[in-house]
């Protein structure tokens, strides 16, 4: 049988069943003269559909291929590093690897370790995110961003862990100050440039595991852009992107601003204080979905 009698057999059955037929007029149109379409515009009419869903199944895959391209961009190694000077940090006080043994090395071996269990021992749909830890306190000048550097610099002495860690604190960034990072690209400008890959803010440092994302460009409206679905699906994707990874934030204080509410609605339920937060900063801390936790310095 022939392709036009497999159609016209085909267009026969439709039409017995009531279907709509390609380039068929209705039976008022038919009344006033229209004719029903040949086996020949038939064949015409299904050649025309399959090609068009080729096309759109070629769009698809264009727009799955990009995706795909981007990904691996985003995954390239940082291309800038920065030399961290311990000796100056040690003199403020901040674990140096030259002290493994020191003091405040040891209170961080203890605060780390339930920082680690909780981040990577989790189950659950929200485990994928336990390993966003962020670090804030109620008011400025209490020791939030000494506590993010030395719990970061600890987890950096892990065998099996690396650490990121993110100045968030993007109305008063101190890692440019403290750990000489350029402060842009950084986090802002993730959020607000097309053409700039996670790849090309990351900074790499003599600490092999430690990696730093400083807080960027100056932005009119940085709360926005921390609350915003950039802001969520840059964190999804650094938070899965390596599974041995630790991200430690550098959040904005508490109470005097709002971005350190909005960054821990990105958070699953870590959050850490320099000091005991008073109770009004706890009430606060309950409603941005902050824990209850605090580290007494």
């Amino acid at each position: 049988m022939s392709l036009i009698e497999q159609a016209a057999k085909r267009l026969e059955e439709l039409r017995r069943a009531g279907a709509e037929l390609p380039g068929e007029a209705s039976s008022g149109e038919r009344g006033r003269g229209e004719t029903s379409p040949t086996p020949e515009a038939f064949v015409r009419a299904m050649n025309a559909r399959a090609a068009q869903s080729t096309q759109a199944s070629a769009g698809q895959g264009h727009a799955e291929e990009r995706n795909r391209q981007r990904d691996e961009r985003d995954t390239r190694a940082p291309t800038r590093s920065v030399e961290i000077d311990f000796s100056r940090l040690g003199a403020r006080g901040f674990i140096t690897p030259e002290l493994p043994r020191s003091q405040i090395a040891d209170e961080f071996r203890v605060i780390k370790r339930p920082v680690l269990r909780n981040a990577l021992d989790g189950a659950g749909p929200s485990a994928r995110s336990r390993n966003l830890i962020m670090v804030t306190s109620a008011l400025p000048q209490e020791g939030k961003t000494f506590t993010a550097i030395n719990l970061a610099l600890s987890i950096a002495t892990e065998v099996d862990k690396t650490v990121l860690l993110i100045d968030g604190d993007v109305a008063h960034p101190m890692f440019t100050e403290l750990l000489g990072v350029p402060r842009e690209p950084g986090l802002l400008d993730l959020l607000t440039r097309d053409d700039l890959d996670v790849a090309d803010a990351l900074v790499r440092t003599n600490v092999e595991k430690l990696t730093l994302l400083s807080a960027g460009s100056t932005q009119r409206f940085s709360t926005e852009l921390l609350a915003s679905e950039q802001m969520a699906s840059l964190l999804r994707a650094l938070a899965a992107r390596y599974p041995d990874r630790i991200i430690v934030f550098d959040s904005p204080p508490l109470l005097p601003t709002t971005e350190a509410r909005v960054l821990a609605s990105h958070m699953v339920r870590s959050s850490w204080s320099s000091r005991p937060m008073p109770p009004h900063s706890m009430r606060s801390a309950r409603h941005s979905r902050l824990s209850k936790a605090a580290i007494s310095s």
